[in-house]
């Protein structure tokens, strides 16, 4: 039977003293009626195009709405001249995070992980550490299940829609996704996955949705480099015998709470905050996009524009 919770998925860890990954294992592959490994196979594909998303990104590139792209391209070039502010893991992590949104933007294959707009999280949170430590390519299918065992719980009691829940839905579940992975890879228990995926959410929760002319570009791009940030400090948390307070069952129940109470126009509506500013106004032209603004109020009016 699917589990429906985290809770569930580590009595089951303990009831059958397995890891968290094979519990997810397990269930996806009763549910698919697939023998575990082709279901392994399935996740090793996703690891590939996760894989690609990264090294055959194009530096050159620039998104649809102008707004983004060579900004990855950027950070590496930066990371390479070796004064960064931050160690070489979590450096390469927010490039890879950048770099993978911003093909997502410029219309190249990703995995929606959970979504499109926050797929740059769990690439570049997984695939660089299990990179630069060495690890089996086992290890990151295992890591990558444990991600998806976490995502299906947020999902089912909660969301991963933007427009539903906010950001937080989205690389907020992202980033608990990513941080269960990461804890996992680095010799975390089961416990302790559960902590990290429950310290990354609960730090993103009440992230609004606010794409600026509706396009997954800003401020959708750098929040993945946020997000996988925060989830690296979430599961460094968890390593080092931090706990939540508030269980994580709990903090899916908040997001949910939350998200039903953002009004429309936080939710993916482009209609306030971000969006109705005078330098966004410039940015939306050149997407063909005009925001008329009335003096100071937040009321706008979007008029498609044939330019």
């Amino acid at each position: 039977m699917p589990y429906h919770s985290i809770d569930e998925i580590l009595r089951r860890c303990r009831d059958r003293a397995c890891p968290f990954w094979q519990v997810v294992l397990t269930t996806q592959a009763k549910e698919t009626q697939l023998p575990e490994s082709a279901v392994l196979d399935q996740m090793d594909q996703m690891a590939k195009a996760m894989e690609d998303s990264i090294t055959q990104y194009d530096p050159t590139a620039v998104t649809t709405g102008k707004m983004g792209g060579q900004n990855g391209a950027r950070l590496a070039e930066y990371n390479q001249k070796g004064n960064t502010l931050l160690g070489d893991y979590l450096s390469a992590v927010i490039a890879a995070a950048v770099q993978v949104a911003e093909s997502n933007a410029c219309m190249k294959r990703i995995v929606a992980a959970p979504t499109a707009g926050s797929c740059g999280v769990i690439p570049a949170v997984l695939i660089t550490y299990q990179k630069q430590q060495g690890l089996p390519r086992q290890e990151l299918l295992r890591a990558l299940l444990v991600s998806a065992g976490i995502g299906s719980v947020i999902a089912e009691n909660a969301s991963i829609s933007g427009a539903q829940g906010g950001c937080q839905a989205e690389i907020g579940s992202a980033a608990a996704m990513a941080a269960g992975g990461l804890v996992y890879l680095a010799g975390g228990d089961n416990d302790a996955i559960a902590q990290g995926a429950a310290m990354a959410l609960k730090n993103m929760l009440g992230l609004v949705c606010d794409p600026v002319a509706g396009l997954v570009e800003t401020p959708c791009i750098k929040r993945n480099a946020a997000g996988a940030a925060n989830a690296v400090v979430a599961a460094q948390m968890a390593l080092a015998g931090i706990r939540s307070v508030i269980p994580p069952d709990e903090i899916i129940d908040a997001m949910y709470e939350i998200g039903c109470q953002l009004p429309a126009c936080l939710r993916e509506t482009k209609l306030i905050f971000l969006c109705p500013i005078l330098s966004c106004l410039l940015l939306c032209w050149t997407s063909n996009i005009l925001i008329i603004l009335h003096s100071r109020k937040l009321s706008v009016h979007l008029l498609k524009m044939d330019l």
